[in-house]
């Protein structure tokens, strides 16, 4: 993912969000919020396939977890 930020979907963050504990909210279709337990929050449109610029807030999402664990 983090070599190759394209043509990720949806479907496929999803199971990356639960292994690093985020959880995320889909009101609608077009739209889905990722959320960590430190409050940080990233939106992902839900277009296919999902851009690469928000593939990349996805993991910088994700590598705060770690940021956290070092304070």
């Amino acid at each position: 993912m983090r070599a190759n930020p394209r043509d990720w979907r949806i479907e496929n963050l999803k199971p990356v969000a639960r292994q690093a504990g985020l959880t995320w909210d889909q009101p609608g279709t077009s739209h889905v919020t990722f959320r960590a337990p430190n409050g940080n929050k990233v939106t992902v449109p839900a277009h296919k396939p999902i851009k690469p610029v928000y593939v990349r807030q996805f993991i910088a999402l994700i590598d705060s977890l770690g940021a956290d664990d070092n304070d």
